[in-house]
């Protein structure tokens, strides 16, 4: 089954909310919020929904830049869209999933993060929409990308 998920950043005062992701795939690693799209929701919906879920803030002014799709050991695994946020209500609470943490835009922790983040990130920062494919054998190592501004354009 493809699994369609989604990615939010927030990003705020020069600084960008990430998790250190707690369980699951990614665990141990620094990421946006994020997840599956339930049946019956937008991504948008999703996105948000899952941002209240894993650390207790509502996004505002949420923003669509992009979709990642990804493939581990020649199977595809599935989409995700990927949404900053200029703000949110509420404080970021850790939860059983996620301990939220606010890092400068230029110390993003990109060594311990997945390995396709540094390609595309920081172009979502830069305010460009992206599509992007990853290749991965056992989630570790990228064998392949390819990487695109919405205008088509190679990166």
């Amino acid at each position: 089954m493809v699994s369609v998920e989604t990615l939010l950043y927030i990003i705020k005062e020069s600084k960008i909310l990430l998790i250190y992701k707690k369980r699951g795939l990614g665990k141990g690693l620094y990421n946006g919020v994020g997840g599956k799209v339930e049946a019956g929701e937008t991504v948008e919906e999703a996105a948000i929904r899952e941002c209240i879920e894993e650390i207790g803030v509502r996004p505002k002014n949420v923003e669509w830049r992009g979709l990642l799709e990804f493939w581990n050991n020649n199977h595809l695994y599935g989409y995700v869209h990927v949404f900053v946020a200029s703000d949110f209500d509420g404080e970021p609470r850790e939860t059983d999933e996620a301990r939220p943490i606010w890092f400068n835009i230029d110390k993003i922790p990109y060594s311990n993060m997945w390995g396709d983040d540094i390609y595309w990130l920081p172009l979502i920062l830069a305010g460009k929409k992206i599509f992007g494919r990853f290749w991965f054998v056992e989630w570790r190592e990228i064998v392949q990308k390819e990487l695109y501004l919405l205008n088509n354009s190679a990166i």
